[in-house]
């Protein structure tokens, strides 16, 4: 029957046949806007250090890669060209020096209210409420982007950097983590993204009310203990390792499942069962007409990995 199964996926697909995929040195990468001109970044430094997966740095470490107005743009318009780059296929965010994030910039966020308008207290409101969201979307990309974020901290990991790698699929964490939701201790209700994003991925809803009430640290072991990381490695050049070579593992599947597998897992997160249900069905109605089914089955019937497969980009 297996070798019946294996002439029917040949004629299916005969151009599946093992590959070996070739290594590349660590390389800087200028992300490149959808119409094809290469956008420069100051505040974030983008590498490509395995076959197929992007690593971005959060890169102002004399600044604890504090977030200032500029790096907020960028981590949109750096996911939004992520997201249509058919050679990557997973990305590792980091922080460059000796902080994942301070959070952000206080400086800046003084000069966004200095500029609001001044007239009445409507107009007022409507232009912060615009700001706010146009905030919240430096984050809401990584969640939109269709790749897999890897989120990998070291060190502290304040404020802003807590709605950060809440928007990201998975996190690792070094032994020298901490977390902090410190919105509270400046005046201010966290307002992108993690009273919205945390309860859905720690376990307890007390615990999140405590973390974001007092804004006190939590530390590497009780991250992982609650489920905000799943694993916890013991410094940061093993963290990296780690972290690039989980990407590089998710870089080695399909593109079409993985990309359908992270949107179907966003889409059913805020669903009934029975609604996620219904989406998955109208998704694979389409993409289980896949050439990359093929391919996998006979890579598996051929005791190979995916790694050996050539899925082609997407």
């Amino acid at each position: 029957m297996a070798a019946g199964v294996a002439r029917l996926l040949r004629a299916l697909c005969p151009s599946a046949v093992p590959v070996s995929r070739p290594v590349s040195s660590v390389s800087p990468v200028s992300p490149v806007s959808p119409a094809g001109s290469p956008r420069a970044l100051q505040t974030l430094r983008v590498t490509q250090e395995r076959p197929q997966v992007l690593h971005l740095q959060l890169h102002r470490p004399s600044k604890r890669n504090a977030l200032n107005l500029q790096c907020w743009r960028e981590l949109v318009q750096a996911f939004q060209d992520i997201s249509e780059d058919p050679s990557c296929r997973a990305v590792v965010v980091s922080g460059a020096g000796s902080a994942f994030t301070a959070g952000i910039d206080l400086a800046d966020l003084g000069s966004v209210l200095a500029q609001l308008p001044q007239e009445d207290a409507a107009r007022r409101a409507w232009a912060l409420r615009r700001r706010i969201l146009e905030l919240q979307e430096s984050f809401s990309v990584m969640e939109k982007c269709p790749k897999p974020v890897i989120a990998a901290v070291h060190g502290p990991c304040i404020g802003a950097g807590v709605d950060l790698i809440s928007a990201c699929d998975i996190r690792f964490c070094s032994q020298d983590a901490s977390f902090q939701v410190k919105e509270v201790d400046m005046g201010l209700a966290a307002n992108v993204g993690t009273l919205q994003r945390l309860p859905k991925i720690v376990g307890s809803q007390s615990l999140v009310n405590e973390l974001a009430l007092t804004a006190r640290v939590m530390r590497a072991p009780e991250a992982l203990s609650c489920g905000l990381v799943s694993r916890v490695l013991p410094d940061k050049e093993t963290l990296l390792d780690v972290a690039l070579g989980v990407a590089s593992a998710i870089a080695a599947r399909s593109p079409v499942a993985v990309q359908g597998t992270k949107i179907n897992l966003v889409y059913a997160r805020d669903r009934p069962v029975s609604e996620g249900l219904q989406h998955a069905a109208t998704w694979n109605m389409a993409m289980l007409q896949t050439e990359d089914i093929p391919k996998s089955v006979q890579a598996a019937l051929d005791k190979k990995g995916p790694e050996d497969v050539p899925f082609a980009k997407l």
